[in-house]
């Protein structure tokens, strides 16, 4: 008795631990608040909004297209080259299986950059193609594993017969060996499938603009927080999968008499008609093949534009309605981090035309010789920049030659005002061990080792060895008081009460205050990093008059008042902030810091390769202690 409860026990909690995670997606897509951390009632507009979300549906239907064109070039392949092997001595067979097995034993990401190498060593241009290519060469040795085995069970003997009888080589190797080995063609193109649908890190290296699956869409999400419309199509597909294995597997109705009956008359049908099969096969793969290329490529010509900028950092309707307004087609691609950014714009694996990339990023691009001078003749809406942020920004670009500014914001606390003892000023609130547990550490280099230092009197952008080693142990010892390093998960941490104080960019501060009134932001009395995304084009650019039109359109106030709105960072377009029609946002001391909040506040600067290794070895030191 006991020994069965065991046993339900076990698999009531193996269940759970698989299938939790699904059921909290699976609510979450009836959120009706955009938050994790909060019910905001029932609702079905993120079903609605996923599939007027064009952006979705096309890296949807780019990782359908990519996974069953790839995984069925790559099981004609491996099936040949199987085929090829199985009848070689074993020696040679032994050393090329070697061969094959190493992409399989490879990390992804030594595969990937490989690959994108190889393609810029030969002045391939990334796309759509790049990672077709990419995803058929790592799902090839898959189908090899899959096949292999199958052939070794075959028997020659039959094989050689059917030769005698008069047979050809084609017709024997139909009739005799391909029945034996199509489960073995048929695992290794499924296999092949679902290991092209679940890549990530090869697709990330090897695409090109405008060029999304689903898994590199969910990765830029991340700096803004993934869509509830991800969570609905998440939804969608986990339903679809579960009704098909239903249907799969459930049985058949039929009495064992009938249903042979039926199956003899169903054989003699399919042995009338089944020489059209292949030819509807062949017809069909090849439609899906070509008209997924012409549809992938049918940017690459015209009049273009390539845009490479953050996750989630603009208004989707404000590039429908610059191509609306100049007939320019934009071809919009993402990142995560600015040193994801600069090797692609480095190596010009890719040609972007316009790029958003930070302050002490734009001083690396400036030192690497990466970037093009602006037109301003081309731009005459750089008048409603502000000054103070044009004059801000010579601190990376002098001259402003390279340079435009786009959005900008400080680091600082966001505490919960019911779980702290007083209003907090200073970034000693984070190091302070009355509140241990409850303090939500931001995960990255400059950023933690910034405050450490400003908290400290340095600068943040300090070169000093010493002053960094003070920094480093600073944080070592405050990591007992850190519940956990985050960087956007802070937003539903703190919405949801589950810590007092968290780390956190302006722009997401207003957010969380909307679902949460409780919290407040501050830019501690030492000082912070006062930072500035803006647009530069690459010297590569070959459309740069384009990326000039891109820029003007967007310092246009209305545009860039739909941008604020839409991305919640502060504007240093000084028309836009006088539209905001929101009096609270218009004058809060969030957005918009006052002279007196940020005096003390740094932009971070580009130390140069050697310095940027030392930070990061200091940052590892913290984090394996």
């Amino acid at each position: 008795m006991v020994k069965k409860f065991i046993q339900k026990l076990y698999i009531a909690l193996l269940f759970l631990f698989l299938y939790a995670p699904i059921a909290v997606l699976i609510v979450l897509s009836f959120n009706k608040s955009k938050s994790r951390a909060k019910w905001g009632g029932f609702t079905l507009n993120w079903y609605k909004e996923l599939f007027a979300n064009e952006q979705i549906m096309n890296a949807l239907y780019t990782t359908l297209v990519l996974a069953l064109v790839s995984a069925l070039i790559a099981t004609i392949i491996g099936t040949a080259a199987s085929i090829a092997m199985n009848s070689m001595k074993r020696t040679p067979r032994t050393i090329l299986m070697g061969i094959t097995n190493i992409p399989m034993l490879n990390a992804d990401i030594v595969t990937g950059i490989s690959l994108m190498l190889i393609f810029v060593a030969i002045h391939y241009t990334l796309g759509f193609t790049s990672v077709l290519i990419a995803h058929i060469t790592f799902n090839i040795p898959y189908v090899i594993l899959s096949v292999m085995p199958k052939l070794k069970q075959t028997n020659k003997n039959t094989y050689e017969a059917a030769l005698d009888l008069g047979a050809s080589h084609f017709y024997a190797f139909r009739k005799v060996i391909l029945p034996d080995i199509f489960p073995g063609i048929m695992s290794g193109f499924l296999l092949a499938f679902t290991m092209s649908l679940d890549d990530f890190v090869i697709t990330h290296f090897t695409k090109g603009p405008g060029i999304n699956t689903l898994s590199t869409k969910i990765y830029t999400e991340v700096r803004k927080g993934i869509k509830p419309e991800m969570y609905a199509l998440s939804t969608l597909l986990f339903l679809s999968v579960l009704t098909l294995l239903i249907l799969i597997n459930r049985a058949p109705k039929e009495e064992t008499a009938k249903k042979n009956k039926k199956q003899r008359i169903h054989n003699e049908s399919k042995r009338n008609y089944s020489f059209l099969k292949p030819v509807i096969a062949v017809v069909a793969i090849s439609a899906l093949i070509i008209g997924s290329l012409v549809g992938m490529n049918s940017t690459s010509g015209g009049d273009t534009l390539n845009v490479y900028n953050w996750g989630e950092y603009i208004d989707p309707d404000v590039i429908t309605m610059f191509e609306q307004e100049t007939g320019i087609k934009v071809v919009y691609d993402e990142f995560e981090m600015n040193e994801e950014m600069f090797p692609k714009v480095e190596t010009g694996a890719v040609k972007y035309d316009v790029v958003c990339p930070s302050d002490y990023m734009v001083q690396r691009m400036i030192d690497a010789d990466l970037l093009s001078e602006l037109n301003y003749d081309n731009i005459p809406n750089i008048k409603y920049i502000g000054k103070d942020y044009l004059q801000s920004a010579e601190s990376f670009d002098p001259g402003n030659k390279y340079f435009v500014p786009y959005c900008w914001g400080t680091v600082g606390i966001l505490y919960n005002k019911t779980m702290v003892d007083e209003p907090i000023d200073s970034w000693g609130a984070i190091f302070d061990e009355k509140y241990k547990n409850n303090i939500l550490m931001i995960n990255s280099v400059r950023d933690a080792l910034g405050i450490a230092l400003k908290y400290l009197g340095y600068s943040l952008n300090s070169t000093n060895k010493e002053e960094l080693k003070e920094a480093t142990q600073l944080l070592i010892d405050q990591k007992p008081l850190v519940q956990s390093y985050v960087v956007d998960q802070v937003r539903d941490s703190m919405i949801g009460n589950n810590a007092a104080i968290g780390i956190i960019y302006s722009g997401e501060a207003i957010y969380t205050q909307r679902e949460n009134s409780d919290l407040v932001y501050v830019v501690p009395k030492e000082g912070s990093n006062i930072w500035i995304d803006g647009w530069v084009i690459p010297k590569n650019s070959e459309h740069k008059e384009n990326a000039e039109k891109f820029i003007n359109f967007l310092c246009r106030p209305d545009i860039a008042l739909l941008n604020f709105e839409y991305i919640t960072y502060s504007t240093p377009n000084t028309a836009a902030k006088e539209m905001i029609e929101d009096d609270d946002i218009r004058n809060s001391k969030v957005a918009f810091p006052d002279s007196s909040i940020i005096s003390n506040c740094e932009t971070f600067q580009y130390l140069g390769d050697e310095m940027t290794a030392y930070y990061d070895e200091k940052w590892r030191e913290v984090m394996s202690q």
